[in-house]
């Protein structure tokens, strides 16, 4: 399987019930995501299943990734993509999605990075990477089961997204 993963667009920095929870993505944000997500769908990308974070950044990037790609199921809330959650964690609750050959998840960061190390190093601190907001990870991953052994097949920043379009 193909774990795609997807840090959530540029956000306000307070939400409108002043909570973290609560932010949204800006104008800026929408804009600047819905052209990478149409990179996304030059290179050829399909998902089997779009899995978001319930904040309301994630849930806003995760819809539009999924509007733009066309041809996807809607968007499902997984509360392990919550920020906040350990990434061991995260990658537990992807196990009953192990029939699905394209995953894409959208979420936070530290715990996107710590899951993306996970799974290719078998620990949260044997990688060090940046992803950006709106920055998308493909991992190959052959047992979710067990940490490390998958292979990262290539990282792209959003500014190199937007220029595929």
């Amino acid at each position: 399987m193909i774990v795609y993963v997807l840090r959530h667009g540029v956000a306000e920095e307070i939400g409108p019930d002043g909570d973290d929870a609560s932010r949204r993505l800006t104008a800026a944000g929408r804009r600047k995501l819905r052209v990478a997500a149409a990179g996304m769908r030059r290179l050829g990308l399909h998902f089997d299943v779009i899995l978001t974070s319930p904040l309301a950044r994630a849930v806003e990037t995760a819809a539009i990734v999924a509007e733009v790609i066309g041809d996807t199921p809607p968007p499902r809330e997984l509360p392990a993509l919550a920020q906040g959650t350990p990434p061991a964690e995260t990658v537990r609750a992807l196990r009953p999605f192990v029939r699905y050959r394209h995953l894409v998840i959208v979420g936070h960061e530290p715990g996107l990075s710590g899951v993306v190390a996970l799974l290719l190093t078998g620990s949260t601190t044997g990688l060090r990477l940046v992803l950006k907001k709106g920055g998308l990870v493909a991992v190959e991953v052959h047992d979710i089961r067990q940490p490390a052994g998958a292979a990262l097949r290539w990282m792209l920043t959003p500014r190199e997204l937007r220029r595929m379009r």
